[in-house]
């Protein structure tokens, strides 16, 4: 099978094309026949080594497909369903053999495209808005990147929740998406001064919580969009690492909260895995969150993908099709 592997860290020219064993399921797992895969800003992480992995190694860490076959074990899995996963690496390859107890049947109602697209943003969005700092009815957020991957999902889902959302964009272009995903403000990054805008917004209160997963670019001014007691949510590093922060600064902003979640920590339990993905499901079967595949990539084009994704020119979700 074809596969996309790393021998060594570095830019996308270390993603090679490797053909592979097709791998059997060993008792407890099962093999999926990928049909699409996501693609996420984490895959940039673990092939530049911002997040260390033993090398080599296929990349990618969700996709969805059908079951081709099931190790000694398995009886919630047979040949012919439609599942999909995500926290398994292996992904960038046309096979992959996944425990039963991390793979998810996948509804009727939602698409297979739709499903790699969305299960790491859209428990991202779901752990961050429904259990990290929930949101309420009539609350105003900000939401950086708000066109991306995961900040289409975020603005939509907290929109169908009854709350004011502020999405923070680089382009013309980009602010229309926004505004189409249930932004009530969108903000150019690139040409306003966002804290104040926030404030000017907010009648110079502030927002209780800001959501952003770009990183060293918007750190500073997601600290200064906070109201008094607010939380920053730094969950990503699209343009680089957050600063190190004094503590003492959070106090003389406001007692600030400052939280650095992951997704596989809200997760980490096979019930918690089924109840985010649960939540997600419905939302995109309602229809209160779209999923959109902006980009689509043949698998052996992972350089392609991967420089379009770092480009931070790309829209809503990316996959690669086998």
């Amino acid at each position: 099978m074809l596969a996309i592997q790393i021998s060594r860290t570095g830019g996308p020219d270390v993603l090679e094309a490797v053909d592979l064993p097709i791998p059997a399921p060993e008792p407890g797992q099962v093999r999926l026949r990928h049909e699409a895969i996501g693609i996420n800003f984490i895959d940039t992480y673990h092939r530049t080594g911002l997040y260390p992995l033993r090398l080599p190694v296929t990349l990618g860490q969700e996709a969805a497909g059908v079951v081709d076959a099931v190790g000694e074990g398995v009886t919630t899995f047979k040949p012919g369903d439609r599942a999909a996963y995500t926290g398994q690496f292996g992904g960038y390859a046309e096979y992959n053999v996944i425990p039963s107890a991390r793979l998810l049947h996948l509804p009727d109602g939602v698409p297979t495209e739709a499903a790699a697209g969305s299960l790491l943003k859209g428990m991202t969005a779901e752990f961050l808005l429904r259990r990290c700092r929930p949101v309420k009815a009539g609350e105003t957020i900000l939401v950086h990147a708000a066109a991306g991957g995961v900040g289409a999902i975020l603005c939509q889902w907290a929109k169908s929740l009854g709350v004011h959302v502020i999405g923070a964009v680089g382009s013309a272009d980009k602010a229309e998406l926004a505004s189409g995903h249930g932004c009530d403000h969108v903000i150019l990054y690139r040409d306003e001064d966002v804290a104040a805008r926030v404030k000017e917004i907010t009648g110079g209160v502030g927002v209780p919580v800001v959501y952003d997963g770009v990183g060293a670019a918007t750190f500073e001014a997601s600290l200064s969009s906070l109201s008094r007691r607010g939380m920053l949510v730094s969950f990503g590093n699209a343009s680089g690492p957050a600063p190190t922060i004094e503590p003492g600064r959070l106090s003389r902003m406001g007692s600030l909260f400052l939280t650095r979640p992951t997704l596989f920590d809200y997760i980490a339990k096979p019930e918690e895995l089924a109840e985010s993905s649960a939540a997600l499901f419905h939302v995109i079967e309602t229809g209160a969150v779209k999923i959109e595949i902006g980009q689509r990539f043949a698998l052996a084009d992972a350089r392609k993908a991967h420089e379009a994704l770092e480009s931070r020119d790309t829209v809503g979700s990316s996959i690669l099709v086998p």
